[in-house]
Parts: structure tokens; C-alpha cells; sequence
């Protein structure tokens, strides 16, 4: 049985001001393993990029624990967390946030040069990458010469360079067609069947929540499971 890379306990997020109280979240437990993809669906407004952002270590919790590949992730400095960002997690925004003044292949390049590698390394693997998305035709395009759906499997790319345990996605196909979406749904499982990389994806897009492992509803902030294979 594949490891559990991800284990949340009583997760609880609110805002606390001069009048009230204000929760986001509220007592949300989970466990994810290694190569499970997990799908959160639930309304606008309803909390899912904030359990995303709790989990990904960019917000912390009020109350509760996190832990990725064994380590207590509330227990880690900025600094830690932002090497483990780097080298363990990629995210993926429903907009692409690809730096505009930067070519395909320099975008893709980023994680590797922040993680140390060489120019040269960075350069190719990120073209490696790129041609298993079937981009490697546009490394020298900027973002604004690329469709919707090429940028945002760039940033598919870039999240994915490397070679991270797990991938949070929120929304990814928010901005796309039915062809683009299901574009971006084939690489997801693709990376998931090659390298075993775990997913959390938020969406509202029912074609890929009957695909999931794992199914959540976030309803009354709170975290229900649907279904589970």
C-alpha cells in the first residue's frame, strides 16, 4: 500500500475581529496517500482554496495539524516550508500567474533555478518536460503569444518540473473550454500514472470529479467524503 503523504487533524481557520468571529474552517480531518488524486467540489466562497492554501503551508491554521510525508508542518519555519514548496509541492491557479516577460522555457525553468540546479539543467529538463505536454515547439513564446488552454498547460509544466509528491490545483480548468479541459485532465492522470504524484484539485467541473480516487464536498466548512476507491 502506497504511504499516506498528507495527513490533516482538526483543521480550523477564522478571522477574529473587534465584533465577531468569523470561520473559514472548521474541524476539517483527511489523509491522502501517495499517487491518490482527491477532488474537492463545493461552492464559490465556501473554503476550498483556504483548506488548499492550509495545506500547501501559503496560510496557517488556527487550530489543528498538518503533516507532509511524516513531517509537522505547522512546526516548520518560513524558510523550511518554502524549500519543501519548492521541492515537494507544485500548485496550479485556475490563472496561469506565468511571468510575462519570460519566454515558455524560462517560465518552466524557475522552480529548478530556485532549487540551485544550472542554467544548462534547468533549460533541459524544463524542455523535457514540455515535450511530454507536446509543447516543445513554443519555448520561446511568451505568455502572451500562447491560447488559454497552451498557458495553462505551461503552468502544468512549471508546477510539475520537479518532479514534486504532490500537486495542489485549484481550479485549473476554471478559464477553459470543454477541449482544454479535457486536455488538462488527460496530463493530470498522465502524471499520476508515470510518477505516481498525488493530487488535490478544487473544481467545479463534475467530468473530473467522477474521474477522482477521492471525492470531498466542502459544504457548512466542513469537509465530507463522497466517495473513495
Amino acid at each position: 500500500m502506497n504511504n499516506i503523504i498528507l495527513k490533516c487533524i482538526n483543521l480550523t481557520k477564522f478571522y477574529q475581529d473587534d465584533i465577531k468571529k468569523t470561520h473559514i474552517l472548521k474541524n476539517i480531518s483527511f489523509h491522502l496517500y501517495q499517487g491518490e488524486i482527491a477532488v474537492i467540489i463545493g461552492k464559490s466562497g465556501s473554503g476550498k482554496s483556504t483548506l488548499l492554501h492550509l495545506v500547501s503551508g501559503l496560510e496557517q491554521p488556527t487550530s489543528g495539524t498538518i503533516y507532509f510525508n511524516g513531517i509537522l508542518l505547522n512546526s516548520m519555519s518560513s524558510n523550511q516550508i518554502s524549500k519543501l514548496r519548492n521541492l515537494n509541492l507544485g500548485f496550479i491557479y485556475q490563472f496561469h500567474h506565468l511571468l510575462l516577460d519570460f519566454n515558455v522555457l524560462e517560465n518552466v525553468s524557475i522552480p529548478l533555478l530556485i532549487s540551485n540546479k544550472t542554467i544548462r539543467e534547468a533549460k533541459e529538463k524544463s524542455y523535457e518536460i514540455l515535450k511530454k505536454i507536446r509543447l516543445e515547439k513554443k519555448i520561446n513564446k511568451y505568455p502572451y503569444e500562447l491560447s488559454g488552454g497552451e498557458r495553462q498547460r505551461v503552468a502544468i509544466a512549471r508546477a510539475f518540473v520537479n518532479q514534486p509528491n504532490l500537486i495542489i490545483a485549484d481550479e485549473p480548468t476554471g478559464n477553459l473550454d470543454l477541449h482544454n479541459s479535457k486536455i488538462i485532465f488527460d496530463l493530470i492522470f498522465k502524471f499520476n500514472k508515470d510518477f505516481n504524484t498525488s493530487f488535490i484539485i478544487a473544481t467545479h467541473d463534475l467530468n473530473l470529479a467522477n474521474q477522482a480516487s477521492t471525492l470531498f464536498e466542502m459544504k457548512d466548512k466542513t469537509l465530507n467524503i463522497i466517495k473513495k476507491y
